[in-house]
């Protein structure tokens, strides 16, 4: 128990510090006896506040809360998260668009837990609805998920498993997961509906040296997935994908040398077709290794991830016409960054990604890279209606500053160059493609300004504004839309802990 008891007071204790935020890297907010808190990312987010091994307060309790207000017993634990996004954009770049687009994202998110002992049962309701979407909105079931369950739980933790200093615990059923960078398994943030699977996990944590944690999943189909059902409102409770595999390993260790933190994983893919979902028999080994440094006030820290991607895909869901392609793709992140010991802490950050593109769309091979499960908006900007660019087929560096005026301020600025990593393949978000090559390979680049005002615990304001310029390739591939002019994309939203 010693080693538990000195890792909470590193987590709990000393000056303000830097915390990263879905990618925002921002500053922790300070209370009275230097005791600091991490920010939740502006999402449903109470379900992973607590953590059973820890055992500490990472997360400050909102100042309005259904614990208190309902004065409930200690061992049961429920919140209620409401978020309200509006969002516009003044044009398109997805192939044969017309016109901009609108809509009123709601994220409504009930969860309640038992703690009985060592166990714990638990269960989050999301209703996600997208008002002002029409026809032409392109809506899916990323942006609604009407009433249903994205968690349903049964979980065991042990903090010191046969007096070893390691803490075990297991999760049995309906659950998120959200691992490392975010970039392959995510609980998602910004986007309106969250991705969920069913089956066990364990986790082991050496508090001192090293954490692993073992999946062996169902993915959680959401439905309706049709467009009409979803603007008619038609409810269906989503269901578990019983032909779909989602399983792996992921290993941490802590404090490599330098204060460096090192990653390797192993996630397995093996998607079938069902009754409901023809697929593309994707069946993927995807390897990977990330080492990373934390920013510090005065320092410099940096972020390193490699991925690779094998196996075989089919080259459409449509089984009459379908090949088997061996699939070979792998994605590469860097990031360097320096915080500046100065008022509003500064931090200048420079980013490279590469995810692989298909060179040859006509032969038997597929390279594009599968981000899998993961989340994008810390990377490549806004999703929602917008979501301009995804980690498939890219090629793009750029530069990243954050500053916090005040413990409940943030702002941020990103500015991305984008190219396609293969000229021949499609740039996957826009559904834009040359299969010549003769459009070239500059998509545009995107500039976005971040502000993020936290009223207090419970209640937090957010604005964003991004801009895409167009490229050669945005305004002149096959189906292009007819209006060349850039896009201006500008959303506001609040949420609501209580």
């Amino acid at each position: 128990m010693a080693s538990r008891n000195r890792f909470r007071k590193v987590s709990l204790l000393g000056a303000l510090s830097l915390i990263s935020v879905d990618g925002l890297y921002i500053q922790a907010s300070e209370a009275a006896e230097t005791k600091t808190y991490s920010k939740p990312p502006f999402s449903a987010f109470a379900s992973q506040m607590p953590d059973a091994l820890l055992g500490n307060d990472k997360f400050e309790k909102p100042v309005w809360n259904l614990h208190n207000a309902l004065n409930l017993p200690k061992w049961l634990s429920a919140s209620l998260e409401q978020r309200t996004r509006y969002e516009t954009m003044d044009g398109t770049f997805k192939a044969n668009g017309r016109g901009g687009d609108q809509q009123i994202a709601l994220q409504t998110d009930l969860w309640i837990e038992a703690n009985l002992g060592k166990f714990r049962l638990g269960s989050e309701f999301l209703d996600a609805r997208a008002l002002g979407a029409d026809a032409g909105s392109g809506v899916n079931n990323t942006h609604a998920d009407e009433a249903d369950f994205i968690q349903g739980y049964l979980a065991w933790a042990h903090q010191n498993l046969f007096y070893s200093g390691v803490g075990a615990e297991i999760v049995a059923g309906r659950q998120t997961l959200n691992l490392g960078s975010r970039r392959l398994a995510a609980r998602n943030a910004m986007r309106n509906t969250i991705n969920s699977f069913t089956g066990v996990k364990l986790r082991l944590l050496n508090y001192d040296t090293w954490q692993f944690t073992g999946f062996v999943t169902m993915p959680v189909n959401r439905y309706p997935t049709g467009a009409a059902d979803i603007l008619a409102e038609n409810h269906v409770f989503d269901e578990e994908d019983t032909h779909t595999w989602f399983s792996g390993g992921f290993l941490e260790l802590y404090n490599l040398a330098w204060g460096v933190t090192g990653e390797i994983y192993l996630y397995n893919l093996d998607e079938g077709d069902s009754i409901r979902n023809a697929t593309r028999n994707r069946r993927y080994f995807t390897p990977g290794v990330r080492f990373y440094l934390k920013p510090k006030k005065a320092n410099v820290d940096f972020q390193l991830e490699t991925i690779g991607q094998l196996g075989t895909v089919r080259s459409s869901a449509a089984a009459n016409n379908a090949r088997d392609l061996d699939h070979a793709a792998w994605y590469q992140h860097a990031d360097l960054g320096y915080t500046f010991d100065s008022p509003w802490r500064p931090r200048f950050a420079l980013e490279y990604d590469y995810a692989s593109g298909d060179d040859n769309p006509n032969d038997n091979q597929d390279q594009r890279f599968d981000t899998l499960y993961g989340a994008r908006r810390f990377e490549f900007g806004p999703t929602g209606i917008y979501g301009a660019f995804a980690r498939s087929n890219i090629n793009s560096p750029g530069y990243r500053i954050t500053a916090a005026p005040c413990s409940d301020l943030q702002l941020g600025v990103s500015h991305r160059y984008v190219w396609l990593a293969s000229e021949g393949d499609s740039w996957t978000t826009a559904g834009l493609q040359d299969v010549s090559g003769l459009t070239g390979d500059f998509v545009g680049q995107q500039l976005e300004l971040t502000l993020r005002w936290d009223f207090n615990s419970s209640l937090n304001f957010e604005t964003s504004w991004a801009h895409l310029f167009k490229g050669e390739f945005a305004k002149n591939a096959p189906s292009a839309p007819t209006l060349k002019e850039d896009i201006d994309y500008v959303y506001v939203q609040s949420q609501l802990r209580f």
